[in-house]
């Protein structure tokens, strides 16, 4: 009877330490990863909380004090204490040196050319008009979509958008609509960049949806967001 030759297990025993230390790099990267989000997640948190305050001020001129407020699921506005809700529903007013309300600022967002759009615009509920534009997140095509937070013109839409509520202040009297540059006729209308149409489209568009849900709700509920003093 002849002897059996052992059996060799050189091969998988090199592919076991294989497969342990690609395991074992793939742990260490995840928590390296983890670790330096939980790191720079204050910093991050601290740099889009400066980024809005400052936007606030821009889209709401003559703006020297302002104030949080949550839209509640009874229908109205309470000031926001600490730190907001996932979810929740904000808007910012803007108070001038007597503390009188001067407008609010409204976050929008919406599909641009390359990704979601996150827009900032300020509200004037006594002339009723948007006037104020900013951009808080773009990844817009350089040199082409991103005009929609250089071209003047573009940007001249948003000194006195007309967001008019009709006569039971329930709705828009006419909603913000986007058209081709050049073609603006009417004060409800954002005129367009030729050459980045797609973007500057899709700008109008936001603050037509946003509008349209946010003015008759801001424009009923004036007295809760009145002024500064009363907060």
């Amino acid at each position: 009877m002849s002897e059996q030759n052992p059996v060799k297990t050189t091969g998988d025993t090199s592919s076991f330490k294989m497969l342990r230390a690609m395991v074992g790099i793939g742990l260490a990267c995840a928590l390296l990863i983890v670790l330096t989000y939980e790191g720079t997640l204050p910093r991050v948190k601290r740099l889009r909380a400066e980024a809005l305050e400052k936007a606030i001020f821009k889209v709401i001129p003559g703006t020297e004090t302002k104030q949080t407020f949550s839209y509640t699921s009874e229908g109205g506005f309470v000031k926001q204490e600490g730190e907001a809700e996932a979810g929740s529903q904000l808007v910012y007013a803007g108070y001038d040196e007597q503390g009188e309300l001067v407008g609010v600022a409204i976050e929008a967002s919406g599909m641009g050319y390359a990704d979601v759009l996150r827009i900032f615009y300020g509200y004037n509920p006594v002339d009723q008009t948007v006037i104020g534009f900013h951009v808080l997140e773009s990844k817009e095509t350089p040199g082409l979509g991103d005009k929609i937070e250089k071209d003047a013109n573009f940007l001249a839409n948003f000194e006195a958008l007309d967001v008019s509520l009709n006569e039971g202040f329930s709705a828009l009297e006419n909603t913000v609509i986007p058209v081709k540059q050049g073609e603006k006729d009417k004060p409800w209308e954002v005129d367009c960049i030729t050459g980045a149409t797609i973007s500057s489209r899709a700008i109008g568009n936001i603050i037509g949806s946003s509008t349209e849900h946010w003015v008759p709700i801001i424009y009923n509920n004036l007295e809760s967001l009145a002024t500064a003093d009363e907060q």
